[in-house]
């Protein structure tokens, strides 16, 4: 799909399905992670849903004349936003998805572990780098969207959005193996911290001091 017929615009409720499945398309290492699900709602469950239903302001959509192709989704602030959803959204979610024992979740990929896992217990990167970095963001881009300046333009519209909201800073988690993900955050501006078993990406949106 051609550049020009590619563009941004602010997510709208009737883009969720969209989120849903973009999540599950890339799940795998930014690849297409259908295979590994039993579920197909369980990615965009954790990582891209309750997003865009609690802070719409901050999710935004990459729409091509194929329709949306990706997504970015944030939080002004992770712990707050984490404090509401351990009210109105994970417990429904655990009631569905009951803890697997060890035995079952051997069964399961590692992905399709981790996201339950993730419905159990509270995630996030390192409480220092929530702290100075409170805002984080979720970005996924189906391949055709990819190369198009598409996720540039996302970070971006979503770093103004969050100097606007006064955010002191953002950060955000990188699984193991996506490695053009990590070249693309390093790209954009992005400093990483150092982590065992992830990347983790910090950007201070502080206005530099004289």
């Amino acid at each position: 799909m051609e550049r020009e017929t590619a563009r941004v615009r602010r997510y709208q409720p009737d883009d969720l399905d969209d989120l849903y499945r973009i999540c599950l398309q890339t799940a795998y290492r930014g690849g297409d992670g259908t295979a590994l699900f039993g579920d197909p709602e369980l990615p965009g469950h954790v990582y891209a849903a309750p997003y865009a239903v609690f802070e719409p302001s901050l999710a935004f959509v990459a729409e091509d004349a194929t329709g949306v192709g990706g997504y970015l989704v944030a939080a002004l602030d992770g712990e707050i936003l984490a404090s509401r959803l351990e009210r109105d959204w994970w417990p429904a979610l655990r009631a569905r998805y009951p803890e697997p024992s060890p035995d079952l979740a051997e069964e399961l990929s590692p992905q399709e572990r981790r996201a339950l896992y993730n419905i159990h217990h509270h995630f996030g990167g390192p409480r220092e780098v929530a702290e100075r970095f409170p805002s984080h963001l979720h970005i996924n881009l189906l391949p055709r969207m990819q190369g198009l300046g598409m996720g540039r333009q996302l970070i971006t519209t979503l770093i103004s959005g969050l100097r606007d909201q006064g955010s002191p800073g953002v950060h955000l988690l990188v699984g193991e193996g996506n490695l053009r993900a990590v070249s693309f955050y390093r790209h954009m501006g992005f400093t990483e911290v150092p982590a065992t078993g992830a990347y983790i990406f910090s950007m201070d949106l502080r206005a530099p001091t004289e």
